[in-house]
């Protein structure tokens, strides 16, 4: 089977670096080449944007058309010096966050048009599309519960008030309806392993369908 591209998305709590390294794990015992990756980040060049992009902000204030340029600069890096290359010699790509978290977060959240995300989109991945979205999906009290708990201090979007991951959430999920052969929706709310149950499940039925296809 050809290198496949897989993304977790989902607001902050809801566990996803944790589920990405389970999904890892159970892709590698399935014998492929599992390459793990990030948004904003995945390349030394797109984590220096990262970091402007989730720095508190102390002394100015970052525009929300500022902050989507920095994510599809970030992107545009992310994509052509790692992805495009891992998925041409069959690698399997995991991410953490890809372009359904622009339209959550910088649409959803800040208001951006979804128009011109698009014209963005176009722009920078030239059709490249994540062959599997899955949508880790939980209460935002519970996430954001979960979220500042961590011991590290919170990054700029941790900052933000339940009323804009409340935004973030409904884009998703209104995403998920339009077209919702792309996705999967794991419940997350449950326990560590209740919820890696129904992620690997998730997987699983996909690649049955690749298989079959």
């Amino acid at each position: 089977m050809s290198g496949r591209f897989i993304v977790l998305e989902g607001i902050e709590g809801v566990g996803k670096s944790t589920q990405l390294q389970l999904a890892r794990e159970h892709l590698e015992q399935l014998g492929h080449e599992v390459l793990v990756s990030r948004e904003p980040g995945g390349t030394a060049l797109a984590e220096r944007i990262r970091d402007l992009v989730i720095a508190p902000q102390r002394h100015e204030a970052m525009p929300p058309t500022a902050e989507l340029l920095l994510m599809f600069a970030a992107r545009a890096v992310h994509v052509e010096n790692l992805i495009r290359p891992a998925l041409a010699r069959g690698a399997w790509v995991l991410c953490d966050r890809f372009v359904d978290a622009t339209y959550a977060y910088q649409g959803g959240g800040r208001g951006v048009p979804d128009a011109e995300i698009a014209a963005l989109e176009t722009l920078v991945l030239r059709g490249l599309t994540p062959d599997l979205v899955v949508l880790l999906d939980a209460p935002v009290a519970l996430a954001l519960g979960r979220a500042r708990g961590r011991r590290n201090g919170p990054d700029r979007f941790e900052q933000e008030q339940t009323e804009f991951f409340s935004r973030v959430r409904k884009s998703y999920l209104a995403r998920v309806r339009l077209a919702p052969q792309r996705y999967a929706v794991v419940d997350a709310s449950g326990e560590l392993d209740q919820v890696r149950a129904l992620m690997i499940g998730a997987l699983d039925q996909a690649i049955a369908r690749w298989r079959a296809s």
